[in-house]
């Protein structure tokens, strides 16, 4: 029986517009209710997830977790609303300079780097500046390209490029690794980033890190997920989910292909069948 519930955010728990559809919010609260824990697993800082643990109602909660900087850290919430960061896998500076650096293949690039605490953004894009607004993401822009000041910051989680052009994002994932692919993690998420995190930091292995500590099996863990930074979490549950409107290569590897998008309540749609397998607590 699901015990823990993995969920990605974008494209997948959230709506296009970055609102939580009030089926998905009457499921999940049915699913704590009964003892379950809903996780959000996201690539996000943990204090962005916070509005959403709210419309969720799960703000609340003696303890709630939020994996998140795709899987670089694991943070406890509790009730008064307090946090715990319970574990972090980051990255040096002198790799983040390295990533930011080769990552600047022409003048329109936005850049990402997420310390444990902050999102610094580089250039942002109009585009970026939407969506960062819709789903309510404070970060701090940067005036330039110089990294020093990071060393006064706390841990470096990862480093992440905004592009709307897929051509492009791919031929940055390509210039870092041939570089640097013996140390970091590749992923692509919401059509419009590359992400770079150190290697072994994954949604799929600090979710069951997760799992582990709460006593929780990998069979009684199930993943949610609509993007290539999903893979890892598909591949690491018991059940791995995809949302109808997922990437092909994350529908294959998932054990259940939903009929509903993110925007037509796909987490209840997870739920129920689930729960029609015999697969909830």
């Amino acid at each position: 029986m699901i015990k823990l519930i993995l969920s990605d955010l974008d494209e997948t728990l959230l709506d296009d517009d970055g609102t939580i559809n009030s089926q998905n919010v009457t499921a999940v609260q049915k699913f704590v209710k009964n003892g379950g824990y809903f996780v959000p697993n996201t690539g996000r800082s943990y204090k962005s997830v916070f509005g959403t643990l709210k419309d969720l109602g799960l703000n609340k909660q003696n303890k709630q977790y939020v994996v998140s900087y795709n899987g670089g850290a694991i943070v406890e919430i509790h009730e008064d609303g307090g946090e715990k960061i319970i574990v972090q896998h980051g990255m040096d500076l002198e790799l983040a300079k390295k990533i930011f650096s080769l990552g600047q293949i022409q003048a329109d690039i936005d850049t990402h780097i997420y310390t444990i605490d902050t999102l610094f953004i580089y250039n942002i894009s109009k585009n970026d500046e939407q969506y960062m607004r819709e789903r309510s993401v404070p970060y701090q822009e940067m005036a330039d390209d110089k990294l020093d000041f990071l060393s006064n910051e706390k841990t470096i989680m990862k480093v992440i490029f905004e592009h709307r052009d897929p051509d492009v994002l791919q031929k940055i994932a390509d210039t870092v690794n041939a570089q640097l692919a013996d140390r970091v993690l590749t992923t692509f998420s919401s059509n419009r980033y590359v992400e770079f995190n150190p290697k072994g930091s994954d949604k799929g292995s600090a979710g069951l890190e997760l799992a582990d500590m709460l006593g929780i099996s990998r069979n009684e863990v199930a993943a949610l997920g609509d993007n290539l930074n999903d893979a890892a979490q598909i591949k690491a549950a018991g059940v791995g989910v995809a949302v109808a409107n997922a990437k092909p290569e994350i529908k294959e590897m998932a054990d259940l292909v939903l009929s509903k998008t993110n925007n037509e309540g796909a987490v209840r749609n997870s739920l129920m069948n689930i729960q029609e397998n015999k697969w909830v607590i």
